[in-house]
């Protein structure tokens, strides 16, 4: 890679071990991947800020980092970490919010944003064409697709360098060549309703490897539709983008593949592992966190209702949105339910709770459930998982 005077520098430590161990995962990460150079970025997202999922063997690197007075060169934010302010907080061990905490701190002392969401995008509007170092795997699927930002699929480590030094290897989703299509993907049957989405992510996902499919036949999909479309196709497989617009590219000489309806249905089955029928011990939405407009959807299906006795409800969201959408989130609350921040059902150690089946309207944690949380899954539309949660 060539690297420019300023870079050299960093790389053999002139400006401290800290910013010379970022480069140095940066050079290697281009090295691997045939990066000439490294590129300036708009933004980094972290993952790997749950204690549940980082565990503890990373925590002394990130206070040594730290410790050093190392800062953030870029607009920084982070992923859900294991615990909300409010309600986990007091019901899970306090051992594990000591550990938790200690990775927060160190995070907010190199000057990460304390955003705790998988959605960063709804925190700040995204520009087109901006190059970005982001960790999280379904908000970098939906920034390539839907927000035309150029994103890798990056390691926690690699994006934490990238916002150290404010830069990141020239290549993959960041060459205009890498992202055309190289396989038509044709529904027969468009999908209609998000779990439809999610499932068609899940399968595809599977299938098409790191391929970047051109998807046609989804009709008019909405923001969320493509949101929980992109976070299935980030958990079951290596795909980085997909092209959706009937116009956005040509299609001749690409491979073709034909989704079949009941490619979409058995996928819902299996994502479903409850014995039939069953009861949730928890009913939860927002994985990838609630936006503004889902938030007000529940809002307005569960107020003046009440959520019914020994049923858990969470909907979780960011503090952005969480903020912005208050009496709304006055409505839900009211009925009992729990509108959570800063983490989600699939980092947190749901199974100490008690929670043994999960009830949920997105397929990524319907497909992570069953051996991040030790729990059974029900896949279901958002309206069902309101009709389950609520009193009649």
């Amino acid at each position: 890679m060539y690297l420019t005077k300023e870079e050299e520098r960093i790389y053999n430590g002139e400006l401290g071990w800290a910013k010379q161990v970022c480069m140095k995962i940066l050079v290697k990460l281009g090295d691997l991947f045939g990066a000439e150079r490294l590129i300036p970025i708009g933004s980094a997202h972290v993952s790997g800020v749950s204690y549940k999922t980082l565990g503890e063997a990373p925590i002394d690197f990130l206070e040594a980092l730290a410790s050093a007075n190392e800062k953030t060169m870029v607009e920084a934010t982070l992923n859900p970490q294991s615990l909300d302010p409010e309600y986990l907080r007091k019901r899970l061990p306090k051992q594990l919010l000591e550990r938790q905490l200690d990775i927060l701190r160190s995070f907010e002392k190199m000057g990460f944003k304390q955003t705790y969401t998988c959605t960063p995008y709804y925190i700040r509007e995204t520009e087109k064409n901006s190059h970005l170092a982001w960790a999280e795997s379904s908000a970098v699927v939906y920034a390539n697709s839907v927000l035309g930002a150029w994103t890798n699929r990056e390691g926690g480590p690699s994006a934490l360098a990238a916002a150290i030094i404010g830069k990141t290897p020239d290549c993959g989703m960041h060459k205009a060549v890498n992202r055309k299509p190289n396989i038509l993907v044709q529904v027969e049957e468009a999908p209609k309703s998000e779990i439809e989405y999610g499932a068609l992510g899940i399968f595809l996902g599977k299938v098409l490897e790191d391929k970047i499919p051109l998807i046609k036949g989804l009709k008019n999909p909405t923001a969320e539709d493509l949101k929980q479309l992109g976070a299935a196709l980030g958990s079951a497989g290596m795909v980085n983008m997909f092209h959706y617009k009937e116009d956005e590219t040509k299609t001749e000489g690409l491979e073709k593949f034909t989704v079949e309806p009941k490619n979409i249905t058995e996928t819902i089955v299996e994502l479903s592992t409850a014995e039939s029928p069953s009861k949730p011990d928890l009913v939860f939405v927002g994985c990838p966190h609630c936006s503004l407009s889902e938030i007000r959807k529940i809002a307005n299906v569960v107020y003046g209702k009440k959520i019914r006795d020994n049923i858990d409800f969470w909907v979780c969201t960011s503090r952005h949105i969480k903020e912005r959408a208050k009496g709304y989130v006055h409505k839900i609350e009211a009925s009992g339910a729990k509108v959570i921040t800063d983490t989600c059902a699939v980092v947190t150690w749901t199974d100490k709770l008690g929670i043994k089946t999960i009830m949920t309207n997105s397929a990524k944690t319907a497909h992570y459930a069953p051996t991040l949380n030790k729990a059974n899954t029900i896949l279901a539309p958002l309206e069902e998982c309101l009709k389950t949660a609520l009193k009649e």
